[in-house]
This record gives structure tokens, C-alpha cells and sequence, in this order.
């Protein structure tokens, strides 16, 4: 299984620093990547890059959120037909930030998830504990509950979602989990994922604590660790072609 490198611009952007990111990093990536990859930028920029990658075949184009809801009265909503439409391979679902300053709930997460697959986007589901949460050691019961609600309400689909675990204290902080613990939680998501279906091989859970060009190889070493999602080492193409070469193949 391929491993994907998905960078999260989080609300970060222009139109000329997008162009001259995605044309940098066009320049650096090797004819044959070892790894899938992927950029989820903000919604206003969809059409821009989804044109700007269309001569990148080895970049998919990714949105970072989506509502619930097929269509309606939902003022401000993006639904996934039009994530779609828009070329959108990937949609992140359920990040701690959205979590955290949207009052996302596991159920609500679950719900876009659904949506996402319905109209055949990939959701890229988010889950993670907080420092208090690890401190107490609750980070097993908590990734287990968040992932739990989405198995639930998908069912016989789960095998068709990426995983990314995004331990909360370590996203945009500079910490991050050591290759060792970030690869404990991530053997939990995939014991859960084997006793919800007989396709786990297929789910990639990728790393989202703060990985970069320094830490990415001792990172994606690991057994379950099937790649990473990128915040600030994203927006930085040297940093970002870094976690791609050192991907192993």
C-alpha cells in the first residue's frame, strides 16, 4: 500500500503564493513518487489549484471541510457534490481545530464522513487526544470513542476513509510524539479497524502531530504508520519535498 503525504494549508493563501508554492513543488518531485500525495487548501482556492495541478498527476486536491448535508438551506455550507464537481479527491473531516473552535461532535464528524463517501470523496478522519486527556491517560479510550462513532454510522464503508491520528498538544506546538508512541495509537486505530471489517489492510492512518522534514523518516518507519498530514512543513516546498523523498517505498 502506498503511503500519502496530504498537506493541510489550513487557512493560509493567496492566489500568487499558492501558484508559486504548487509551481516549486512541481519542480521538485520526482517523476515516480514513492507516496501518494495530496493538498487540502481552503475553499476559495479549489478551482485555482484545482487548475494548477491538473499538469501534477501524482498531487490530488483536497478539501478541509465539508458539511453533512446534501443541499439546502445551509447557509456558508460547502456539500460534498460540490467538493466533487470541483475535482476534490480527499476532505478532511473531524480536525481538532474544527473540533475544538466549531463544537464538532464525534457524531457530527461521523455525519460529514458519510456524506463525504456518498458522493465519492475520501474523508480524511481526524482523531486525537488532548495533553490533559494523555496526561490522565485517557488517549487510548479517546481515539478508540472518536473513531468508534465513525465505524458506526458507516458501517460496511469504513474501509473506503483514511485515518489520521493528530495527537492535539503536538499540531503547530513544535512537539511532537516520539516514532514509538505515535506508532502504539496508531497499532490501536488498527486492531479497531480489523474488528469492524475484513478490509482493514486497505485504511492508510497517517500521522498528524507536527511532522516534518526533520522527523518524517523515523516517522513513516513505522509498521502503522501509512503516511502523514502536513500542516506548516506543507506551506514551505522545500519541507514538503522533503517528507516526500523520505518515504520509503
Amino acid at each position: 500500500m502506498k503511503k500519502l503525504i496530504a498537506g493541510n494549508w489550513k487557512m493560509n493563501g493567496s492566489l500568487a503564493a499558492n501558484e508559486a508554492l504548487l509551481r516549486e513543488i512541481a519542480a521538485g518531485l520526482p517523476t515516480q513518487a514513492a507516496c501518494a500525495i495530496a493538498v487540502c487548501v481552503p475553499a476559495p482556492y479549489l478551482a485555482q489549484v484545482h487548475e494548477l495541478i491538473a499538469a501534477m498527476p501524482a498531487v490530488a486536491l483536497g478539501a478541509q471541510d465539508v458539511s453533512s448535508q446534501a443541499a439546502g438551506a445551509f447557509t456558508g455550507e460547502v456539500s460534498a457534490s460540490m467538493l466533487r464537481e470541483f475535482g476534490c479527491r480527499y476532505v478532511i473531516v473531524g480536525h481538532s481545530e474544527r473540533r475544538q473552535y466549531h463544537g464538532e461532535t464525534d457524531a457530527m464528524v461521523a455525519d460529514k464522513a458519510k456524506a463525504a463517501l456518498a458522493a465519492g470523496v475520501t474523508p480524511i478522519v481526524c482523531v486525537g487526544e488532548t495533553l490533559a486527556e494523555r496526561e490522565a491517560g485517557q488517549t487510548e479510550q479517546v481515539v478508540k470513542r472518536q473513531l468508534a462513532a465513525v465505524i458506526h454510522t458507516n458501517g460496511h464503508c469504513i474501509s473506503e476513509i483514511v485515518v489520521a491520528y493528530e495527537p492535539v498538544w503536538a499540531i503547530g506546538t513544535g512537539k511532537t510524539a516520539t516514532p514509538e508512541e505515535a506508532q502504539v495509537v496508531h497499532a490501536v486505530l488498527r486492531t479497531q479497524l480489523k474488528a469492524a471489517t475484513d478490509q482493514a489492510a486497505r485504511v492508510k492512518i497517517l500521522y498528524g502531530g507536527s511532522m516534518n522534514a526533520a522527523n518524517a523518516a523515523s516517522l513513516l518507519a513505522q509498521a502503522d504508520i501509512d503516511g502523514g498530514l502536513i500542516g506548516g512543513a506543507s506551506l514551505k516546498a522545500p519541507d514538503f519535498l522533503k517528507i516526500v523523498a523520505a518515504t520509503p517505498v
